[in-house]
Order: C-alpha cells, then structure tokens, then sequence
C-alpha cells in the first residue's frame, strides 16, 4: 500500500525540481550569438575575435561589414541580421514604452552644485556624449579627473559605483592629480585610482581601436560606467592638414563618432569628451573661438560645453546645444579637490 504522504511529498518535489529547471532555464534563456541563422561555434569565434560579443552589436552592422567579420556570404549575413532585430524588437515603440527604456540612465555629479544644474541638476548623463571645448587652461581636463573620481561614489552621493576608463591622446592624465582629488573627498587614493583604467592613444587609429578594447571589458564583467576622451580630435587634426584632407578626416571623425554613440547606448554608457579650439578669422566681433570637428561633433554631441576662464581664478560653463535643456551658464571653481562650487 502507497503511503499518500510520502506520494504527496515526492510530488511536491518534483514540482521544486521543475520549477527550478525553469528558473534556471529562464535566467539562460538570453539569445546568444549561435541561436541565429547560419552563425555557428566557429562564426560566433570569428565575431568575438573582430570585438562583436553580444546581439545588439550584430543587430545594428551592415550585411556587408558582417560578412567581412564572419566570413560568411551576403545573403547569410542579412539572414542573421533581420533574425537579430526580430528578436530583440528593434522597431518602433510608443513614447511611454521609450520612457521605461530609459528608467536606468543615470548622473554622475562634477563636483559642483550650478555645474549640475547646468546640465539638468545631477550632472553629466549617461547613454550620452557630453562634450567640452574651450582653450588651455580652461579646465576641462579638470573637470575630466573629477568625474573619474566622482563616478565611483555611490548612487546616493552622484556617483555610479563604477569604473572609468581614460582614454589619453595628449599626455594629460596625471595620477597624482586623481590622489590629490580623492584624498579631498575624503576616499581611499590608491583604490581610486585601480578604478581608472588608463589607455595612451598615438594616433586616430589605435584611438579607435582602443573602443573594441573597451566593448571587450565590459563583456569580461568590468563595471565600466565612465568613459573620457582626452582629447577627442587631437589626432585627427594632426594626422589630416589642410584643406584637401578636410573630407577624410571628417568621414573618419563621423564614423568614430557613431561607434561612441553606438557603445554609450548599449552599455549604458556615460561619455565625457574635450575638444580642442581654433580662433575663427573671419570672426569681426565677438568671441572668436571655434571647436574642431565641425558640424559633424556638433550634432554627434549630446550636450555641448564651451569653458572659458572667468574672474578672479573662477571657470565658466556655457551650455551651448542640448536636447531637452536651456542655454545658460555657470560659474565654478578648479581647486585641490578638483571642480567645487565655491572656493
């Protein structure tokens, strides 16, 4: 004769054993690169191998670039494409369905109350480009080193309990510098500065690549939730002179710009970039300053900056495109402990 306890219990786990091979089938049941058409073990490897790690990065490629990367024919290519964008509804979505999308950007604080204010009262944004042009000595490396340390307070107090990641095309960063802001805000120095992850760049085509480096390290597990480019077209405007070598330079800037665009929207990413500046000739009256990279920067950057010293050792902030805020200005300061509000 069964006993209708013990039936009862074994049945109950069985209903355990289930349900979890479901919790756990679930939790694994993210596409991966091998459930789309055509792409196998030995195509997935290739694709890794060319910095395409995860679906999005796939789903957003030309059929041509994918062939390339992957070795596999045209009408293959645009097969595993369409597949990558049905499954992940690449299409179009309502405005209230958008919003939900981006519940989890955030703000990292640079350090000075009207700075923030500036930039819509928490600081600079992720899955955005925040630029900053202006002459030498105008503080936007300041500001830079700052938010490489700001980034990794906690939520509570502007952070984003992340890393950064520098990108150095000028010899600009300076660890004692990134010691001296720490030790102001009262963290621990060296642990600061084992968060920032440093990259000296020497020409505009190790820059771009130090991007793949970036998306590499991510996937590894790195919480990267910063990353500054100092500065972004110093390369460019060495490398191409003149005139004759102006739509080159620019089709390679814009290319180098959406792959930017493309990584701070994936990985929730927030970008801070410097911009160097030239003086405008034909500029009669008025502030003679112009940014590098022209209209091509100036559309690729979420928020536009234009720092310029101001009175009695201060900086000024100009707010000079935005999508959703005001032009206006601020005034701050650079001191030991980097951007403050007052000194």
């Amino acid at each position: 004769m069964v006993n209708k306890k013990e039936t009862k219990t074994d049945t109950e786990k069985i209903k355990k054993a289930v349900s979890g091979e479901k919790e756990k089938s679930e939790k694994t049941s993210e596409p991966q690169l091998t459930d789309l058409p055509g792409i196998g073990p030995a195509v997935a490897a290739k694709l890794e191998n060319a910095g395409i790690f995860d679906m999005m990065s796939l789903a957003v490629m030309s059929p041509a670039a994918l062939g390339d990367a992957a070795g596999v024919s045209a009408a293959v290519a645009r097969k595993a494409i369409h597949a990558s964008r049905d499954m992940l509804d690449l299409g179009f979505s309502d405005g209230i369905e958008f919003a939900k999308k981006r519940e989890n950007v955030f703000n990292i604080t640079t350090g000075a109350e009207s700075f923030d204010e500036l930039l819509g009262g928490k600081g600079i944004e992720s899955r955005a480009i925040t630029e900053a042009f202006g002459a030498y000595g105008s503080g936007k490396t300041q500001v830079g080193s700052t938010l490489a340390v700001n980034v990794q307070l906690p939520l509570e107090k502007g952070g984003a309990n992340g890393k950064c990641v520098f990108i150095d095309t000028e010899g600009t960063f300076r660890p004692a510098r990134i010691k001296q802001i720490a030790e102001g805000l009262g963290a621990n120095p060296e642990k600061v500065l084992k968060n920032i992850m440093v990259a000296r760049a020497f020409n505009s085509d190790h820059q771009m690549l130090l991007l793949e480096k970036v998306n590499e390290m991510i996937k590894n597990g790195e919480p990267i939730k910063l990353m500054i480019i100092d500065s972004l077209t110093a390369h460019f405007r060495a490398e191409y002179s003149g005139r004759g070598q102006l739509a080159d330079r620019q089709q390679k800037l814009n290319r180098y710009l959406h792959d930017l665009m493309k990584l701070a929207e994936q990985h929730n990413l927030a970008i801070y970039v410097t911009n160097q500046v030239m003086a405008n000739p034909a500029q009669m009256f008025g502030d003679p300053t112009t940014p590098i990279g022209g209209n091509i920067l100036g559309h690729a950057s979420t928020f536009r900056l234009y720092l310029r010293r101001g009175k009695q050792g201060s900086r000024v902030a100009k707010l000079i495109d935005s999508p959703n805020l005001p032009d206006n200005e601020c005034v701050f300061f650079v001191t030991d402990k980097g951007v403050v509000e007052k000194v």
